[in-house]
């Protein structure tokens, strides 16, 4: 098979864990026998050190020629004070809405070896394994009026009723193979917005009478996710709510390098670790790629359907775990390994 994939490396550890998640790409495709077919651009704020905007019109042409985007990290700390639309941030936004990648998915899985890495007690991580479901398009993030006029400052959180069906069908879907249980989450207590939501989601699961669904208030669900975590299967929010919720798994996870995240629209796939550009460990071989690693398993699986190709990373994945060759947040008991010698145990185990 042809794997068409744009490459993104992006700012400060973004470089860093892209680089071995690509040569896991490498060693997948020269194992399983694919044609490895890679570009690469400029996004966040390398893009506007060289060209003036977080996201170039070349960045975007790359994207939507390619079968999938893998992207390493965003952000810049001299560009904090920027207006958002002149921050490094405004490229990643930017490129979700020209793939038009609606459907964020982040899985949050409690490896064996990590459970002494959470700060939660051990018996209330142990067996956790769900995926954050997060509408990535629409809500507060997109919506307008915006904007700050003098001493006001204004937001707008819209949905359509098109805009949460269609998560909620992939929530669904989702959970039909998985354990058969969906939690949809809003604050319909108060918004009108979740409201919406809720009545949606309410009548899209009458199309799957085999998936349980559950409704939680998001501040409900933020204490959940700490007190019993366990209880979670398929989690699907909102734009925002997922933001700040599949944050929160990080503490589940045992570190937030941990996280990869698929954002999946109706034909192309855009791939990324869910930490941040970490400039305060950039360039010193620190950074964990495992959540970028977690990425192109993911990538493997929706977009390309290679599902042996999937488990291999994964099962390397909790290899390396169990070896404890990992990097210095999740708190080896002997000397961290650096992100380049993680790379190597993964492909050494593939």
């Amino acid at each position: 098979m042809d794997l068409n994939i744009l490459v993104l490396p992006g700012d400060g550890i973004g470089t860093e864990v892209t680089c071995e998640a690509v040569r896991v790409l490498r060693r997948i495709a020269e194992k399983y026998h694919h044609t490895l077919n890679l570009a690469e651009g400029l996004l966040g704020g390398i893009a506007i050190q060289k060209t003036g905007s977080p996201l170039p019109e070349e960045t975007v042409r790359l994207a939507l020629a390619a079968d999938a985007t893998l992207m390493g990290a965003v952000g810049l700390p001299e560009y904090d004070n920027m207006p958002p639309s002149q921050r490094p941030e405004a490229g990643l936004l930017g490129v979700r809405k020209a793939l038009g990648v609606y459907a964020n998915l982040r899985p949050v899985r409690a490896y064996s070896a990590l459970i002494d890495s959470s700060p939660l007690k051990n018996h209330l991580v142990e067996g956790t394994d769900m995926i954050i479901v997060r509408e990535l398009t629409g809500g507060i993030y997109y919506g307008t009026p915006r904007g700050i006029t003098g001493d006001t400052a204004v937001n707008t959180m819209v949905y359509t009723r098109a805009e949460i069906e269609r998560i909620a069908h992939r929530a669904f879907k989702l959970a039909l193979n998985r354990r058969r249980k969906v939690t949809s989450v809003d604050k319909s207590n108060v918004l009108e917005n979740s409201q919406l939501w809720r009545k949606v989601v309410t009548e899209v699961s009458e199309a799957y009478p085999d998936v349980e669904l559950d409704h939680l208030l998001v501040d409900n669900c933020a204490m959940q996710l700490v007190l019993n975590p366990r209880r979670f299967d398929v989690l699907l929010t909102e734009n925002m709510f997922g933001d700040i919720l599949s944050d929160e798994g990080a503490v589940l996870a045992g570190s937030i390098g941990m996280l990869p995240s698929a954002s999946l629209g109706e034909t192309k796939g855009l791939y990324e670790p869910v930490h941040g550009s970490a400039p305060d460990i950039a360039g010193q071989n620190k950074a964990n790629p495992l959540g970028a690693i977690g990425s192109v398993a993911a990538m493997l699986e929706y977009t390309f359907g290679l599902k042996d190709e999937a488990v291999a990373v994964y099962a390397a994945i909790e290899k390396v775990l169990n070896s404890g060759r990992v990097t210095a947040d999740l708190r080896p008991a002997g000397p961290p390994a650096t992100t380049s010698e993680v790379g190597d145990a993964i492909i050494d185990s593939l």
